[in-house]
């Protein structure tokens, strides 16, 4: 995750890239997420953490999802 020079936080995320955020985290909610509540509903701030666990155990489809959320 790259930071802004600028504010030193990460830059806003697409509504397009929150949108497939949460569509893979309903794909793989019992394979990477099991631990969180199926129906939670995801920030911008959560995106980072989406990815992270799609790299982690989301198999060579969530390594790609991955890859389209994290550019």
């Amino acid at each position: 995750m790259m930071k802004s020079a600028q504010t030193g936080f990460p830059p806003p995320v697409s509504p397009e890239k929150l949108a497939l955020a949460q569509q893979a985290f309903r794909e793989f909610h019992a394979r990477c997420f099991w631990f969180m509540r199926p129906d939670a509903q995801l920030s911008e701030a959560d995106v980072p953490y989406v990815c992270q666990r799609l790299r982690a155990d989301g198999g060579r489809r969530g390594f790609f999802l991955a890859a389209k959320l994290c550019q």
